[in-house]
């Protein structure tokens, strides 16, 4: 599925300077069809009451979904991969530690991506269940 066989440090190398970098997303594992990073639940990425925010855990899951369709592209000079729609359901809070997101494709189709990202805490407990659609966009000069 993911067009040229990356490395986690080059996945890793996508998110510099940017938000993912900001709140400590690491990419942990790539398979045949999926893509899980870890992210910390501390001062970056709680709310102020001390649990994970719930816009953490969309930075997370749209992280995941953009970067797993942007690997997917056959050509990335000619194409990029944009977030056209996401929504997430909050499902328990978590105070401390790490939570886990892996991404899955539901749809890859030539206009559109659309992927699952279920995130747990260090338990395997669901967090967040996420779906995001990304558009394929060509690029023009």
């Amino acid at each position: 599925m993911f067009a040229n066989n990356p490395t986690l440090n080059q996945i890793q190398d996508i998110g510099k300077n940017s938000m993912s970098e900001h709140v400590g997303i690491e990419f942990i594992e790539i398979g045949k069809d999926f893509l899980v990073a870890k992210m910390p639940v501390d001062a970056r990425t709680q709310q102020p009451f001390g649990i994970l925010h719930g816009g953490a855990s969309v930075v997370l899951a749209e992280t995941l979904g953009s970067v797993a369709s942007y690997l997917c592209l056959p050509d990335p000079s000619k194409q990029q991969a944009v977030g056209l729609d996401i929504n997430a359901n909050h499902i328990r809070p978590v105070s401390e530690g790490f939570v886990y997101g892996k991404a899955q494709a539901l749809h890859i189709g030539r206009s559109t991506h659309i992927w699952e990202i279920k995130i747990t805490n260090e338990d395997q407990k669901l967090v967040c269940i996420s779906r995001l659609t990304v558009a394929i966009m060509t690029i023009t000069a």
